[in-house]
């Protein structure tokens, strides 16, 4: 019996792609004919004609599945709803933008077949990235790595094959504040990573606006690192030392020297220094605060609005 390979795609109003993109991963699926392949197609919210191209693609090959979402979920509740519907042995993740090129999806199933569970890409280059924004993923990455004890990888992308056991893990864990990069870093079992350029889109307007990287990045850190929240019981050490120390400083002045009136501007720019500290504290603990009522809210990660040859996997 063929193992079977399911690939889950998010697509946002990416109507000038998903054409290419069926005719890439047939080629795909010539070249590994030993597999059935499954494609979770989800319409991730799009407002132009993604839906309908999708439909077109489905009714010629019924490979090609659809689930449409009633509003835009982001990049990772979309992936978060076609894994909900996978069956495969595996599931491939990928955007459709042709960014990630499917023809690595050969090389992702030969490291599955040799024992590896999570076999992911790395982004080794960023084609068509403008200075900004290269830099923006290095220090993200940079930042992420070190806060979370080298847990997720430099470079790593979404684009990756997951065994079953894994993506299955990862459906049942219901939290609202997703990351799926860091999730499939944190349950763990045999991962490999594999190099590769990551490509232009093959058409229309990037989604990765600086405020999306930005959010994104923030729920990342967040999400998998308590670096931020314990800078703050440092930092309240640190100056309750400093303050003691500067006590101890002060006494002996005035024993000494007596108490002039001198250092006004030392005693503004402390306090200036010490309500700036006082709003960054509380900004790290409102973000905490935040993600906690978005997990309480307990809200869905992701609305179904339609389904096209899916049923929800048992």
């Amino acid at each position: 019996m063929q193992k079977i390979i399911s690939i889950v795609i998010s697509a946002f109003n990416e109507e000038g792609c998903v054409e290419e993109l069926a005719i890439q991963l047939k080629k795909v699926f010539a070249q590994n004919n030993n597999y059935t392949f499954e494609v979770i197609m989800v319409d991730n919210g799009s407002t132009d004609r993604t839906f309908e191209k999708l439909f077109e693609i489905h009714r010629s090959d019924d490979k090609f599945r659809i689930l449409q979402l009633a509003r835009n979920f982001g990049m990772d509740g979309g992936i978060t709803a076609g894994l909900k519907y996978a069956k495969g042995d595996a599931a491939v993740i990928m955007t459709a933008n042709l960014q990630d090129t499917p023809s690595l999806i050969t090389e992702f199933i030969k490291k599955w077949e040799e024992g590896y569970e999570n076999v992911y890409g790395i982004v080794k280059k960023r084609t068509g990235k403008g200075l900004i924004r290269r830099m923006n993923s290095q220090i993200f990455y940079f930042i992420i790595n070190r806060m979370t004890g080298s847990l997720i990888p430099k470079n790593v992308s979404d684009f990756r094959l997951v065994d079953r056991k894994i993506y299955q893990t990862i459906n049942v864990m219901d939290e609202r504040n997703r990351f799926l990069r860091g999730m499939f870093a944190w349950v763990g079992f045999k991962s490999v990573g594999i190099e590769y350029e990551r490509g232009k889109r093959f058409a229309g307007k990037s989604h990765a606006l600086s405020k999306n990287v930005f959010s994104l990045a923030i729920r990342g850190i967040f999400a998998f690192s308590y670096v931020p929240i314990r800078f703050i019981a440092a930092s309240g050490f640190l100056l309750s030392l400093f303050s003691f120390i500067f006590l101890i400083i002060s006494i002996l002045g005035f024993f000494i020297k007596g108490v002039p009136f001198k250092g006004y501007g030392m005693i503004v720019s402390l306090i200036v220094f010490m309500f700036s500290l006082v709003f960054f504290i509380l900004g790290i603990l409102g973000q905490y605060i935040a993600q906690i009522y978005e997990e309480v809210k307990a809200r869905p990660n992701y609305i179904v609005k339609k389904l096209v040859g899916l049923t929800e996997a048992k």
